[in-house]
């Protein structure tokens, strides 16, 4: 974590050395607002879903045995494009596999729990605030018409980026 900030704020000071050079005062102000929610709402989403984690760690959930996550099961809910082949009898009746799929989407249904639990790391306080300082900074803008949509989307840009690579250096 120390190393994606130290990456992070050596970016960051290039970036207002540049706009300090170039001397457009606008250019740093979109690229400082848009830079700094970003970084939050990368920082929020890491907190947030390290929290998210070890309060299941410490409760002791443990994946389901099918190995496949919630996005798996919310892409292909009847596990059609499984790597794994599945014996299947010819000789079984329409009645007997109708039953058989109602009961597996019986089996597979969340409950109004489980979904808050899942989304306790998307609407987290911390993740909420960045977002709206990421929308106040966008108005704050626009509404005194200084808005360079250039700088401020390359500034967006930037430290997620700069997180991925970071994270892809360390492994």
């Amino acid at each position: 974590m120390k190393r994606i900030i130290n990456a992070l704020l050596i970016v960051d000071i290039g970036i207002v050395i540049f706009c300090l050079l170039s001397g457009n005062r606008a250019w740093l102000i979109n690229a400082q607002i848009g830079f700094i929610s970003s970084s939050l709402i990368m920082f929020a989403s890491i907190i947030s879903y390290r929290n998210m984690v070890q309060s299941r760690v410490d409760a002791g959930v443990i994946i389901a045995v099918d190995n496949r996550d919630t996005l798996e099961k919310i892409e292909d809910p009847f596990d059609l494009y499984s790597e794994d082949e599945k014996l299947t009898d010819k000789e079984k009746s329409l009645q007997e596999v109708v039953k058989e799929e109602r009961e597996n989407l019986k089996k597979n249904r969340r409950s109004i729990w489980q979904t808050t639990k899942d989304s306790k790391s998307a609407l987290s306080f911390y993740r909420l605030g960045a977002y709206a300082l990421l929308i106040f900074g966008f108005f704050y803008l626009n509404n005194n018409e200084i808005l360079d949509i250039g700088s401020y989307l390359f500034s967006l840009s930037a430290p997620p980026i700069i997180v991925i690579i970071m994270l892809m250096r360390q492994k």
